[in-house]
Parts: C-alpha cells; structure tokens; sequence
C-alpha cells in the first residue's frame, strides 16, 4: 500500500515528542554537565567538521574536560548520505562507544540520527529503516544534538532525511525516515554558535524555517496543535532573518531565528509538511544543493500552487509576516503574502531558479564533488524535460507530499518543478 493511500485524509491525528532542551546564549557550555546526566562515557561526535570554526573542538574538549571520551566522525556531508551513516556506524561498534553527539546543522543531526537506528538493530543498513517508524527496537543510545545553523529544526522532530545512494547508484534517492525512536535525548541550541554561519548558508537555513511553518499551517493535516507554534515561527523569521544574515552577530536576529527554526519543527513535528520538500528532497537527491537554498526556490511557486485551496490561512501568513492587510480580502492578502516571500527571497540574496543554481553560487555547494561518481558526473541542474519529468515523480514518491494541501499528480505538480527550475518569479506576481 502506497504512503499516500495509509495517510490520507488524515482522519486521526498524532503528536510526537519533543526532546528536553536547552535554549540561549552559552547553552552549549553545559554538554559536559548534561552528557554526564545521561550517563556517556564514550560518545561518537558526528559532524561534518565546520571547518573555518573552532566549534567542534571547544565542544570535545569541554566534554574531554568533564571525563568523557571522545571518538570524531567529521566526515558528514551535506544531505547525508548512507555511506556516512554507515561509516559512522562502523567507528561506533570498532570503538565500543555508548553514546552520541550530533554538531552542526540538520545534516550531521540526520546522520547520527540514522546512525543510532542501526545500531540498535546491529548494524542494519540505514536504508533499510525507510518510512514511518520502521525500526523495530525502540531503545538507542542516547543522543545530544548541538545545532550550529538555524535551519532544519532536526534536534527537535522525529524526521531525519537520508540520501540513498547504494541501492540505485544511477538514481540516487533522498528519502524521509519518520521514527519516534530516533528523537534525541537533549536539544542545544546556542545562538552565539550561529555567529560564523556564512551569510548565504544563514538566508537559507532561514527558509528551511520559513518552509518548516508555513507548511504544516496550510496542510491537509490541519492539525490544531501546531498551527500557533506554525504562525509564530513565521513572524519570527519575517523579523529576524534579514538582520541575522547581513548582521550575522547581531544577537537579536539570531536568537530570532533560533526560536524560529526551534517553534517551526515543533509545527511539523505533528502538523505535516507538503511539496515545498517534495520538490528540495528531489533536487538534493540530484545534485546535492541545499536543502535551505532548496526550499528558497519552491517556496513561492508551491505557495501559489497551494492557494487556489487555502486562501485564509495565506492571509493569515500574510499577517504574520507584518502586512497591513487590513481592507484587503483573502486572496489579495493571500497574494501579499507570496509577493513578501519573494522580497525577503531576494533581499537576503538566494538565487531565484534551480538552473541559477552554479558550482560558484553559494559557499556550502557540493555540485560535482562526489564522492560517488553519480555526482562526480552530475555537476549542473539541466532543467531540460527529462530532468523536469524525474524530479516530478521522486516529488510524487515523497512521503512529504500526502500533506500538501492541493492534490498532486504528475500533471498538476510537473508545471511547478518546470517553473523552480526555469521560471520567472516576476510571472508569480502578475
């Protein structure tokens, strides 16, 4: 049975946890202290290295300080792949470690989430966990997850997104794992750790966020417990984000945007997410582009796909983001709405189409660097019709799009991916 027909219409609804937390300036100088709590005494520390900081090493040696012992896996990639989870795996079980910390952004929290999955269950391939709580035993080693990007909200839901690259290495699958076993123990989220996230890197985790709320308020969940935290998330990134990106220092817009991406993943923890993922999750899988960079792009044209069905809670969102809609209906509030997500688009700088989208165009980019030879061999977004034709059936078989809102088929969802690949944003606000 596909996703799609076991989730629809959502008669019954489900909340899923969160983790403990810890939220503010110097909360990451308590992971000694905390880890302890949790009974670590060897801990694996996953983390794509972020390089240029000294964040990773004043986190280890601060647990070091504190009597613990410290094995680094510094290898994660951008959309993780299963090679990483698997290698880190592999370091866990030669080391004999019990415990697990993730640095860094939702890349190094996905792969370590994957990689406690395995080894509760021996080893098992990451792939093999798929789905909606696939795994079959819910006891892991605990896991504290340290967030160095306001973005993906990952140290708080019970998601975590793997690139499949084994199974098909000609198509490579990006694929969302739902599974309450793989929430982490402890959340950290210290905005003075964002101060050195590059500017680009920061606009596009922040609409990673903004992504993250405004799906689950539009959803065909409509699940009442999120829509609050959904709103204000979206407030908070209208009010913060541009002064976390070209102030990155700037206290207030990254404790904003903090909170932001902290409340969004609460929102779609339960309340769902839609095709804005879909279509970032089909890209990725592709061409290994950013997650954040791509959900800046959909964004837009998927909230003017999704209107024509949700004009009231647009104008909603058009509120939150501080327009005056006062004396407008619906649909031109609605449609103020996606006029100021394209403004703050092009006011924290991201690239506006998928084909813009270069080896040079933004600091985190991986197009062409392996180490598969698929992406080795895969350095530029084509945008041609085959290219269109595929992402639009692995956006039909993500297990983000039974929540959209507006019913998809191949036929209604393919003139979107065609549009965030080659069109004009300027044709949305016509």
């Amino acid at each position: 049975m596909q996703v799609d027909e076991l989730l629809k219409p959502f008669p019954l609804k489900e909340f899923h946890p969160f983790p403990k937390a810890l939220l503010g300036p110097g909360a990451h100088e308590m992971i000694g202290p905390e880890a302890l709590k949790l009974g670590f005494k060897k801990t694996l520390v996953m983390t794509s290295g972020l390089r240029g900081t000294d964040i990773v090493h004043k986190i280890v040696e601060s647990m070091k300080y504190h009597g613990l012992e410290v094995v680094l896996y510094d290898q994660v990639e951008s959309n993780p792949k299963d090679y990483n989870v698997m290698d880190a795996v592999g370091l866990y079980q030669q080391n004999n470690c019990d415990s697990f910390v993730s640095i860094g952004g939702g890349s190094s929290h996905d792969a370590c989430k994957g990689a406690r999955i395995s080894v509760a269950h021996d080893g098992r391939n990451v792939n093999e966990f798929e789905g909606f709580n696939k795994s079959e035993n819910p006891q892991n080693p605990p896991h504290i997850a340290v967030s160095t990007t306001a973005g993906t909200g990952s140290e708080t839901s019970w998601a975590y997104v793997i690139t499949d690259t084994t199974t098909d290495p000609d198509n490579p699958h990006k694929y969302v794992a739902f599974d309450d076993a793989s929430v982490t123990s402890l959340a950290i989220d210290d905005p003075v750790l964002y101060y050195d996230c590059p500017i680009d890197y920061t606009a596009q985790c922040g609409f990673d966020v903004l992504a993250h709320a405004s799906e689950p308020y539009v959803s065909r969940l409509n699940f009442q417990p999120s829509l609050g935290n959904a709103l204000h998330a979206i407030k908070l990134t209208a009010q913060s984000l541009r002064a976390a990106v070209w102030n990155g220092q700037d206290l207030a817009g990254r404790e904003g945007m903090m909170y932001a991406q902290y409340i969004a993943a609460q929102a779609f923890n339960s309340g769902g997410l839609g095709i804005i993922h879909s279509i970032s999750h089909a890209v990725s899988a592709f061409y290994d582009t950013h997650h954040g960079l791509n959900n800046a792009i959909a964004l837009p044209r998927v909230w003017a796909f999704n209107m024509p069905v949700a004009y009231e809670r647009f104008a909603d969102i058009a509120e939150a983001m501080g327009i005056d809609t006062h004396g407008m209906t619906k649909v031109q509030a609605a449609e103020a709405a996606l006029a100021a997500s394209i403004r703050l688009l092009r006011d924290v700088g991201i690239p506006e189409r998928f084909i813009d989208v270069t080896q040079d165009s933004y600091s985190k980019n991986r197009l062409g660097q392996g180490p598969t030879k698929y992406y080795e061999n895969a350095p530029t977004i084509v945008g041609d019709a085959a290219d269109v034709d595929r992402i639009t059936n692995h956006v039909l078989g993500d297990a983000c799009t039974p929540g959209n809102p507006k019913e998809c088929t191949f036929e209604t969802v393919r003139p979107v991916v065609d549009h965030c690949i080659n069109g004009d944003l300027d044709d949305l606000l016509s």
